[in-house]
């Protein structure tokens, strides 16, 4: 946005496109404010615009605009306390003389957007928690828009090809708000729609299938984990143990955390006798967080392959169906702070689910762990088509 077109909002004090803030005082007022605006109630179809520095009469408050109260203002985007993911830019900012951090929020594609389990609208130039009409006419706006594969909807699949039970008793306490469930005044089917797991013509979404399913491989048929234990080195050696990885995405990753966790070997390192140190052949967090992202990032469109992990006795490899997405490239893969989301409400559900602690810091958490544990690094083969991570048996 324009230096001027900036100026405008900051000044115009019956905007619902504005919030002004003296301070990062309360940032979790900041993120109901881009939790609001990335909503858009009221349909502008316009970014909204967070003011840090400004107070509400627009006037300078003399913040000093840190490097670090930027990178907190852009850790928002990615600490999970936002679902789904919102689309913000931060920056410094000289208006009407006074140096601002400028936080521009796009409206989600995939409404309605929740901050600690709870969606907040706009109404007027103040913040409010939406009714249920609200959130249904914020899910109905999804119609027609440009979603990402994770959000389609199923024609072939029905209400009864999803697990309820599990979604009423565990995922629906995890993902809303308690305050907002005990008003009790949502069906099944809306609580399903406004997280995504219904499309607007109440049929399950390819969401709704992977989360949910009772059979999501009848209609997503690479939907699983291939995991292969091999005697040897290459993939022509005698296989040791073979199992294919199915169900819902909790109980794929619950399964998988249990095949690597029994697989990888722990020996002694003798030092002194005071020093001995038991290490894993592999830190199990590290090919947790590689396997999670395989199945997180993976394309499930257009492909029937599945996630494979294959165990050699000097290295296991990971391979994910699809390349690299967005803005990551061959040639910034795995660097910090490049990361994209293919199917970016898989990822909210896998955080609801616990698999995610805070989003884009996988690699790197691998990457720390291999090292403590004196592995090798990591090894990346990216290709159009796949992403193949090497992880090597420590010496």
């Amino acid at each position: 946005m324009l230096g001027a077109e900036l100026e405008a909002l900051l000044l115009d004090l019956e905007s619902d496109r504005v919030e002004r803030k003296s301070a990062l005082s309360e940032p979790d007022h900041v993120r109901q404010a881009i939790c609001a605006f990335s909503n858009d109630m009221p349909d502008h179809r316009q970014p909204g615009v967070i003011f840090i520095g400004a107070r509400d009469d627009g006037s300078c408050a003399g913040l000093e605009v840190s490097d670090k109260l930027l990178l907190d203002l852009a850790a928002m985007r990615d600490d999970g306390l936002i679902q789904p993911l919102p689309s913000i830019t931060v920056q410094r900012r000289s208006l009407c003389g006074c140096d601002m951090a400028v936080v521009r929020v796009q409206p989600s594609s995939a409404p309605p957007v929740r901050f600690r389990g709870r969606t907040w609208i706009r109404v007027g130039p103040r913040r409010a928690i939406a009714t249920a009409e609200e959130e249904r006419r914020l899910t109905e706006r999804r119609r027609g828009r440009d979603l990402p594969f994770d959000l389609a909807p199923v024609p072939s699949a029905a209400l009864d090809d999803l697990d309820l039970d599990w979604f009423q008793r565990t995922y629906l306490p995890a993902a809303v708000d308690p305050d907002v469930l005990s008003r009790n005044d949502r069906t099944v089917q809306e609580q399903l729609g406004g997280l995504r797991f219904l499309g607007p013509d109440s049929k399950p979404t390819v969401l709704g299938l992977l989360v949910l399913g009772v059979d999501a491989r009848r209609f997503v048929p690479g939907a699983y984990v291939q995991f292969l234990r091999i005697a040897g080195l290459e993939l022509t050696d005698p296989i040791q143990d073979q199992k294919e990885i199915s169900g819902s995405i909790a109980d794929q990753l619950r399964r998988l955390d249990e095949v690597l966790e029994s697989h990888n070997s722990v020996a002694m390192d003798i030092g002194d006798s005071s020093r001995d140190v038991e290490r894993p052949e592999y830190p199990l967090q590290a090919l947790q967080q590689i396997a999670r992202n395989a199945v997180l990032h993976r394309a499930y469109d257009g492909t029937n392959a599945p996630v494979r992990l294959t165990w050699f006795q000097d290295r296991i490899e990971i391979q994910s169906p699809g390349g690299p997405f967005g803005q990551v490239s061959r040639e910034n893969f795995g660097q910090p702070g490049i990361t994209d989301y293919r199917n970016p409400h898989l990822a909210e559900a896998m955080k609801i689910l616990g698999y995610v602690q805070r989003f884009g810091v996988g690699i790197a958490i691998a990457r720390r762990e291999l090292e403590k544990n004196t592995n090798p690094p990591l090894e990346f083969e990216v290709e159009p088509a796949h992403v193949l991570v090497r992880i090597r048996r420590r010496a």
